[in-house]
């Protein structure tokens, strides 16, 4: 699988391939604008129906552990039912979830319903990955994941503000609406853009035992992490039971898949590749980074600004725009030159968009910061893109979907870490300070940026091992 000697595609995107492109892109609109939008609305949920905010979590958690636990059988869905099938099906179960979301009657129903969304998010994004390197034949996979990559670039930028703005003027089932018209219009779309499946005549088999391990793993594993923030550390039940028994069922599953005759549910052995094991590894830092600092970027404006959710979401657009600026050039210089360099240059550009948050205080002057996070979201952008290009390059048409798998399972596992280290580092910062002391506050998030710092230059030390394409 090395592509060191591998020339660079310099044809134009097949039109088949950027048809079905545009048409994933939009039904992956749904679920990825849905968990940000969701989130602003946590507390007006918690009144509207009358709940704690413990119970009412369970909206955002259930939904991401129905992902967490759906994700492992997507490869199977792929080769039994095909890609396209697959993804109308999961937008259509999509579609229903909002729909009951929008009307769930009490906090119980409405955590099944999202439950529901989950497992469709689950299946929808793995398949619509899985879809595009197969049709594409793994050519130009830099150009195509900067189209991909759009809705997963817009959804937390411009979530939170349309969150923000549909809770204030509306209300907070009018988040749940917003789904409705991208299904109806995607689940056509689906049929008419995506080539047909092309089913092999032996179908496959569920591999129950190996589902049986590594679905709740990932999902334990994900709830463990997240418990991280809520309990301060690991020194909760809360937190260490659910992370032991989540990695010894990791652990069961790798000696399981290693060991068995059959087709396993991932395919442990795309790991043999340093290339795709490098791009995993970053994977889990690009998620550390990436949502640790979403976490903390609106809670620093908010908190220590005095920045209203929908003023700190709009502070928030010059990271988006940054995002988009390198979206292009980084798939069409990931074709060309391979990932490393793309990779190191956007971590270096993380790191300096970085910095000036971390000595930020209570009057640091706002454009500056508004120009930090162009920076920064420049090199979000081609961090991503390059990572994702370079795990799928080279791969057989039957190692698409575990490297799809693969790849979903460790971007989720360092989103939750990110999230969850970076919130315990600020809020133990705050410990034995008064919420009225900004200097002390502001001191805290400092520190929470220091280890988003600290965490992109440790990632460049995996990003040495990506390939690179030799010139001809």
């Amino acid at each position: 699988m090395s592509t060191e000697n591998v020339k660079p595609a310099k044809e134009k995107l097949d039109p088949v391939v950027l048809r079905a492109a545009i048409v994933l892109v939009v039904g992956a609109l749904a679920p990825l604008f849905d968990s940000t939008m969701v989130n602003v609305a946590i507390h007006t949920i918690a009144v509207d129906m009358k709940t704690t905010i413990s119970t009412v979590q369970w909206v955002a958690t259930g939904y991401v552990l129905a992902m967490g636990l759906t994700v492992p059988i997507s490869g199977w869905a792929t080769k039994r039912f095909g890609c396209k099938r697959s993804y109308i099906f999961s937008l259509a179960l999509f579609f229903i979830g909002s729909v009951c979301s929008m009307l769930s009657w009490n906090i119980g129903s409405m955590i099944i319903f999202r439950v529901i969304q989950g497992i469709s998010a689950g299946l929808m994004m793995p398949v619509l990955q899985t879809e595009l390197v197969q049709i594409s034949g793994g050519r130009n996979l830099g150009r195509i994941m900067s189209i991909v990559s759009i809705p997963a670039m817009l959804g937390p930028i411009l979530g939170p503000v349309l969150g923000g703005i549909i809770v204030n003027s509306l209300n907070w089932r009018a988040i749940f609406l917003v789904n409705i018209p991208i299904c109806i219009v995607a689940i056509p779309l689906a049929l008419w853009g995506i080539p047909a499946d092309k089913l092999l005549e032996k179908k496959a088999s569920l591999d129950v035992i190996g589902l049986l391990l590594l679905s709740p793993a990932f999902a334990l594993l994900i709830y463990g992490i997240a418990q991280i923030a809520t309990h301060r550390g690991l020194n909760s039940s809360a937190v260490y039971v659910p992370l032991i028994i989540g990695i010894v069922l990791m652990a069961s599953y790798v000696v399981y898949a290693l060991n068995t005759k059959r087709e396993p549910a991932l395919n442990l052995r795309l790991f043999k590749s340093v290339n795709f094991s490098a791009s995993n590894i970053l994977l889990i830092f690009s998620g550390i980074i990436t949502n640790g600092a979403l976490l903390m970027l609106p809670l620093y404006y908010q908190e220590v600004r005095g920045a209203s959710a929908l003023s700190a979401g709009l502070w928030l657009l010059p990271q988006g725009i940054g995002m988009l600026l390198t979206r292009s050039w980084a798939g069409k210089a990931a074709d060309r030159d391979g990932s490393r360099n793309i990779v190191l240059m956007s971590l270096a550009a993380i790191v300096m968009g970085t910095l000036p948050f971390a000595f930020a205080g209570t009057d640091t002057n706002m454009i500056l910061l508004a120009v930090a996070l162009l920076i920064r979201g420049s090199g979000l952008g081609g961090l991503f893109i390059a990572i994702m290009a370079s795990a799928l390059i080279g791969l057989q048409r039957d190692q698409v979907p575990h490297a799809s798998i693969a790849t979903r399972i460790f971007q989720t596992i360092g989103g939750a870490f990110g999230s969850a280290i970076l919130a315990t580092v600020a809020e133990q910062q705050m410990a034995g300070h008064v919420q009225s002391d900004l200097h002390a506050i502001a001191y805290a998030y400092d520190v929470s940026f220091w280890w988003a710092i600290g965490f992109a230059v440790v990632a460049a030390i995996p990003a040495l091992f990506l390939a690179v394409r030799k010139k001809s």
